[in-house]
C-alpha cells in the first residue's frame, strides 16, 4: 500500500491511436509499471507497456510435467510394488501399458495448471480495483482508453508524472484512489 494514499494517475483518451503513441512514450521515458485500459484489443498495446512475456505456458508445461510423472509413478507403485500381479507371464514393469494413463494425467494437470495458473497470474479473483474509483472508468468498456501509471513505479512523482501525462495530449487525466 502506498504511503500517500494513491493507486495511481490515469490519463483518458478517445482513440486507440492516442493511447498507443502515450503508451510507447511512458515506455520510453522510463515508467515501468503501467496498465492500459481499453474496450477491446490494440494490436501492439502489450508490447508498448512492456509486456513481453506469458508465464501461464511455463505453469502448464510444469503442471503436465508433473501430471504424467505422478500417473506414471503411480502405475509404477500399483504394479511392480504394492500389488504385483503375474498375468500371462507379462513382465511386472511393463511401460506401454502405462502410456495412456501417463498422457491422460499429463493432460488433465497441465489443463488445471492452465486455469490455476491464468488465475494467479492475473492476481484473480480480484473483487475490486482501485482504478474503479475513477467516475468516467466505466467508459472503458465502451468508447474510451485509458493509461494508468502506477504509484508504485520507481520513477513516479506525483506532479511530474502528471505534468508528464498532461504532456500526451489526454482528454483528462484522473488521480485514482487506493
Amino acid at each position: 500500500m502506498n504511503a500517500t494514499g494513491i493507486y495511481g494517475l490515469m490519463a483518458e483518451f478517445d482513440a486507440p491511436e492516442s493511447l498507443l503513441e502515450a503508451a510507447r512514450r511512458a515506455y520510453r521515458e522510463g515508467y515501468r509499471h503501467m496498465e492500459a485500459y481499453t474496450p477491446y484489443p490494440i494490436e501492439g498495446l502489450p508490447e508498448a507497456i512492456g509486456f513481453y512475456h506469458n508465464r501461464v505456458a511455463l505453469c502448464v508445461l510444469v503442471a503436465g510435467l508433473v501430471g504424467a510423472l505422478s500417473g506414471y509413478l503411480l502405475q509404477y507403485w500399483i504394479s511392480v510394488i504394492d500389488y504385483p500381479l503375474n498375468v500371462g507371464g507379462r513382465p511386472f514393469h511393463s511401460w506401454p501399458a502405462f502410456i495412456p494413463v501417463t498422457f491422460e494425467m499429463g493432460i488433465l494437470f497441465g489443463a488445471f495448471g492452465a486455469v490455476i495458473g491464468m488465475l494467479a497470474l492475473n492476481g484473480l479473483p480480484r473483487p475490486h480495483h482501485p482504478v474503479f474509483n475513477v467516475s468516467r472508468f466505466e467508459l472503458a468498456s465502451r468508447d474510451r482508453f485509458f493509461l494508468c501509471i502506477e504509484a508504485r513505479d520507481p520513477k513516479f512523482d506525483r506532479a511530474a508524472t502528471e505534468q508528464f501525462l498532461r504532456s500526451l495530449g489526454p482528454q483528462e487525466v484522473h488521480e485514482v484512489e487506493e
